[in-house]
């Protein structure tokens, strides 16, 4: 199996501590001054996400849809 598959075929539990890990990673390099290694992890977060999205039957597209209905920007936890 490829990577992708494997993570996919683990189940979302799995996705979504991947995607927790790199986001995690994502913010360690965002205080640095490496663009590449920034954008390396940026683009490993954005893989995770997107599996964990397909993990979850959705696609990028469902969250674009949401952020466009949003006019206010973010909805805020209260």
């Amino acid at each position: 199996y490829s990577y992708t598959n494997k993570l996919h075929k683990s189940g979302i539990n799995k996705s979504a501590q991947r995607v927790g890990e790199e986001a995690g990673e994502v913010l360690i390099e965002a205080n640095d001054n490496n663009d590449d290694l920034f954008l390396g992890e940026a683009a490993d977060l954005m893989y995770h996400y997107l599996i964990l999205l397909k993990a979850k039957g959705f696609k990028l597209e469902d969250v674009e849809n949401v952020l466009k209905s949003r006019e206010n920007g973010p909805r805020r936890e209260e």
